[in-house]
């Protein structure tokens, strides 16, 4: 049943103002607020840290297995957030129990074998060519024209794609996770792209990541591993991407960050650090399903009911940032790559923050006196409850030579 008072997760404030509507939202709802999705869909939105704590900590009680919903009956063919809530989609993001923690090690091998030398390498040649497009015009938009573009080049090449495969898989991931019109046919584009690459790895296998996966005995088929390869590049791409952005915007707006610029390189860890905390990628992520009735937060809970992960509300949450004006420093404490068995590997967040971190380097080395080229108020993020990132990052700076 709907709740009266339930707040439209598709309003303009999550764009513009995120960290007061969550403050308002805990402050009318307490710690598990009553939302509306798409069509008027109810969930719970978890912005509590010890309860966003529990119900990730809990796999069996809070499940990651879509079937369980109670609102399946109500949801059309055509609803524009089906490939964020899939059902029966045969992902690790919906496999639970042992299958999910053998799918989960299968991922974690084929990335940790990656090498980091090798990576950081591959970053740095991408970011350069990206750059070299750019630098001798005296101005850009670091967040179309670099950001945008970065982490897909990096990842097509850890999967096996062609460097000349990016831009389509751009295009098709930006359309998918924002959730709207275009969101199934972005779906479709990438799904495709997956199951080539990966019944081309089957017939000749080569030294990335796939053929890892596919050499894997524990007995996946190939469209699992399709799936999962979709997951890890939809997952792996627009956050790092958001959170080069969402970086540099920081250290180009923030006076704490200025060493940044001039060669400090201490304090490009730092911002993006302080980026996880405070001004996250992955605002909110569905989620979890209740496997019965239960309590959270104070409020009742029935089997089948959607839990939304409130990350962003969760990091800023009072009862455990008593300070939240104080640098995050080296605390690694937030929520941004989840929590539980059901997080982002920890191999894929190496792998992300060396890739967001080269970008950012090369930036800040290539264009030294780099400069906004727009009111820093102007900024404007995409609207997307989701993910959190800037539409465009306008700068200026001494034109350069290319490499």
């Amino acid at each position: 049943m709907t709740r009266p008072d339930a707040v439209p997760l598709d309003g303009p404030r999550f764009q513009t103002e995120p960290a007061r509507l969550y403050r308002e939202m805990r402050r009318d709802h307490g710690a598990v607020v009553p939302v509306l999705l798409d069509g008027g869909v109810p969930a719970w939105l978890v912005l509590g840290y010890r309860e966003l704590h529990q119900v990730t900590g809990d796999p069996v009680l809070f499940s990651r297995d879509s079937d369980l919903w109670n609102q399946w009956e109500n949801i059309p063919a055509d609803w524009p957030l089906l490939p964020m809530i899939g059902r029966r989609q045969p992902s690790i993001l919906y496999t639970v129990g042992d299958r999910h923690r053998q799918r989960a090690a299968m991922i974690s091998d084929a990335l940790e074998a990656v090498d980091p030398f090798e990576l950081r390498r591959h970053a740095e040649r991408f970011a350069d060519e990206l750059i070299d497009a750019l630098c001798t015009v005296g101005e850009a938009d670091l967040v179309a024209q670099y950001a945008m573009l970065l982490p897909v080049r990096v990842l097509a090449w850890l999967y096996g794609f062609s460097d000349e495969e990016g831009p389509g898989l751009v295009t098709a991931l930006n359309d998918m996770i924002d959730g709207r019109e275009r969101a199934l046919a972005g779906q479709s584009h990438l799904a495709l792209s997956m199951a080539q690459l990966t019944a081309d790895r089957r017939k000749e296998p080569a030294g990335d990541a796939v053929s890892r996966m596919l050499a894997d005995d524990s007995g996946f088929s190939d469209e699992e591993i399709t799936q999962d390869l979709m997951v890890m590049m939809a997952a792996g791409h627009q956050p790092t991407a958001d959170w080069i952005g969402n970086s540099l915007r920081l250290m180009l707006t923030d006076d704490r960050f200025a060493a940044s610029l001039f060669g400090g390189r201490r304090s490009v860890a730092e911002a993006m650090n302080e980026v996880l905390w405070e001004d996250t990628p992955t605002q909110n992520v569905a989620g979890r399903w209740a496997a019965r009735d239960t309590h959270l937060g104070g409020r009742r809970v029935r089997a089948g009911d959607l839990l939304l992960l409130g990350l962003q509300g969760a990091n800023s949450d009072p009862q455990v940032r008593t300070d939240a004006s104080a640098l995050t420093g080296g605390n690694n404490a937030h929520f941004s790559f989840g929590h539980g068995e059901h997080r982002c590997p920890f191999p894929a967040q190496e792998i992300a923050e060396l890739i967001a971190r080269t970008g950012i380097e090369v930036v800040l080395d290539r264009l030294p006196d780099i400069d906004l080229a727009v009111p820093a108020e102007s900024l404007t993020r995409r609207p997307s409850p989701w993910l959190r990132g800037l539409t465009g990052l306008p700068v200026r700076f001494t034109p350069v030579p290319v490499l």
